[in-house]
């Protein structure tokens, strides 16, 4: 089974997942920051040639996600839709397919920078789409990593990733990053990139690797107990 970590933030458990989502189990809610639909179809269209499938493989793990963990709802941090290229036939069609499948589940979409380029999903996908901060409990949930007074907010946009390693044994891999009163999720999408974090600016650092969520120590080494359990 794939090992999870937990976090207490802004007054409620938030379970992170490898999957590179996070689940709010008091609220049956699941966060997906960063899922960039619809970006490998737009970088065809400017004649990019980039790998296919990318928008199955996205919404596939989500569907997994979905009813591994029971949830009744989904919460974009932002960045659903990559462009307006991403409301190409294929794209819409693959979404709506998918939405038929999960018809009783609630979504929400925090806009982010790229959603208001590409704008809002088409009204059959029956997403609430609202402006950050969407306000849940103790969490501010947005998409940009911007403090929200009496909140902790919880976002997307950077993509966050850490290196591991040296040499030619150098890793670069998913984070989740938890600062003061600021949480940045990984992006979620088969078909995005990653930014490295200055892992001196966050508290608490978790990465993602070979199906676990395993806490980085402030030297950056893994967990002690965590790395034994995983050799």
């Amino acid at each position: 089974m794939a090992a999870t970590a937990t976090v207490d933030v802004g007054g409620e458990t938030l379970v992170l997942l490898p999957e590179r989502a996070a689940l709010l189990p008091r609220h049956a809610t699941l966060l997906v920051a960063d899922a960039h639909v619809g970006k490998a179809v737009s970088f065809r269209r400017l004649g990019v040639p980039v790998p296919r499938g990318t928008t199955t493989q996205t919404l596939d793990a989500l569907s997994q996600l979905v009813e591994r963990h029971a949830v009744a709802r989904v919460v974009f941090l932002g960045d659903l839709l990559h462009s307006p290229r991403a409301h190409a036939a294929s794209t819409l069609g693959a979404l709506a397919r998918w939405r038929q499948r999960h018809a009783a589940l609630a979504l929400t979409l925090v806009r982010g920078n790229h959603d208001d380029r590409a704008g809002d999903p088409p009204p059959v996908l029956r997403i609430d789409v609202v402006d950050e901060p969407w306000r849940l409990g103790g969490l501010a949930l947005a998409h940009h990593p911007r403090p929200v007074p009496g909140a902790y907010v919880l976002a997307g946009h950077l993509h966050p990733c850490v290196h591991l390693g040296r040499g030619v044994e150098r890793l670069r891999l998913p984070c989740f990053v938890f600062g003061d009163d600021v949480g940045v999720l990984p992006a979620f999408g088969a078909f995005t990139g990653m930014h490295a974090v200055d892992r001196r600016a966050a508290r608490r650092l978790f990465v993602v690797g070979d199906g676990e969520v395993l806490p980085i120590e402030p030297d950056g080494g893994l967990s002690r107990r965590r790395q034994s359990a995983a050799r």
